[in-house]
């Protein structure tokens, strides 16, 4: 094999697919990238067996058709690191020779693993078919995936629950996380091909993967799916992964319907004043208590060591009309909304230690609710 290519054209693809390779594995394979060079086409695929991405380069010099693996992260960084415009060479006489790679005067071997030993990882059967715009798969996964639970033994909640949900304004492609303290749900239109689709469990990992492709693009990202495994085509990259095994929880029973206590409050002003009085507790979970009246809202936090910080908002930036309501929650998970949220922030409150629905005044689409904690 042998064969040139731009070096940001490469570097591009690299950044792609040696991200899914995992630095620690027990298998030397894995932490290989498969390159295979034909008819002026370079295919680079890697897999952790949990996922396998392929991107095909085109416009590529192949001097000698081929195939062979590499170490995908020393690969990534040589790359990274020669100068912009430079054109890379890389050669493979075959077998256990080293794969060679010349960029103007620079040089280098890298040590190869025979393709025979390469995973493959089949898709299968993928019936259900359907395309979403690259924006709209975007916001989905902004205003969910930070909810996405990181306990492993409850692996049903490490990912992101996508299916097909109906309610009284239709039928919508609907996505939820959860990690039991928080819910996160958001809807779009049900596109084409959608309708019959199950219920499927979205990995943490793949999430973030496919959420890196679809920043790059402004088109349609094309979903094929089964019950098992899911794929994405992303311009010329193809992402495959096995789905989580589990059944998601009725997540819908958990979200409060009658509560009547509303608040709105600009979005930036509240996400100030909690990070201000969140800095005096070095504690993760910073709790902030809400001390709520008429239009007007007070929040505090302590600390044993720093003492207490507060701050008060009040008319023209809060609206709230009902009965007094004192209220505590995770700072972070505060933040974690406020960055997903528009210009006004809405809270609806039972009481004091019943689950809280936060939602953008502005946008029935996402939803959120929080569990409160003492203060």
């Amino acid at each position: 094999m042998k064969f040139s290519v731009e070096r940001a054209i490469l570097l591009k693809a690299l950044g792609h697919t040696q991200s899914v390779v995992e630095r620690r594995n027990t298998i030397p394979i894995l932490a290989n990238i498969l390159l295979d060079a034909k008819e002026g086409t370079l295919r680079l695929t890697a897999t952790d067996m949990e996922i396998a991405i392929v991107e095909e380069v085109p416009g590529v010099q192949v001097a000698r058709p081929g195939r062979t693996t590499a170490p995908a992260a020393t690969l990534y960084e040589i790359v990274r690191k020669l100068p912009d415009g430079a054109t890379v060479e890389l050669d493979h006489k075959g077998g256990d020779a080293p794969l060679t790679l010349r960029a103007g005067r620079f040089s280098t071997s890298l040590p190869v693993l025979p393709v025979e030993d390469f995973p493959s990882m089949t898709e299968g059967a993928l019936p259900h078919q359907f395309k979403l715009e690259a924006a709209k798969l975007r916001g989905m996964i902004a205003r969910t995936r930070f909810a996405i639970s990181t306990e492993e033994t409850r692996y049903y909640l490490n990912g992101i629950y996508l299916h097909v949900a109906e309610d009284a304004s239709g039928r919508k492609l609907r996505a939820a996380a959860t990690d039991g303290h928080r819910l996160a749900r958001v809807e779009t239109d049900l596109p084409d091909g959608a309708s019959a689709m199950p219920g499927v469990i979205i990995p943490r990992k793949t999430v973030n993967e496919l959420n890196k492709l679809a920043e790059e693009t402004r088109d349609e990202i094309e979903f094929r799916l089964s019950d098992t495994k899911i794929s994405f085509r992303v311009g010329t990259v193809t992402l495959t992964s096995k789905l989580i095994d589990g059944t998601f929880p009725d997540y819908e029973r958990v979200i409060p319907r009658n509560n009547d206590k509303v608040m709105e409050v600009g979005t930036q002003a509240f996400a100030q004043a909690v990070g201000r009085v969140a800095a005096i507790s070095s504690e993760r979970s910073r709790p902030v208590k809400l001390s709520i009246s008429s239009d007007n809202l007070l929040l505090t936090a302590s600390s044993a060591e720093q003492g207490e910080a507060r701050e008060e908002l009040d008319e023209g930036l809060v609206t709230y009309a009902s009965s007094p309501i004192e209220i505590g929650f995770q700072a972070r998970y505060l933040n974690d909304i406020t960055e997903q949220v528009g210009e006004t922030l809405r809270f609806k409150f039972s009481d004091g230690s019943a689950p809280t629905v936060v939602q953008d005044a502005a946008d029935d689409d996402a939803l959120y609710v929080l569990m409160p904690m003492r203060v």
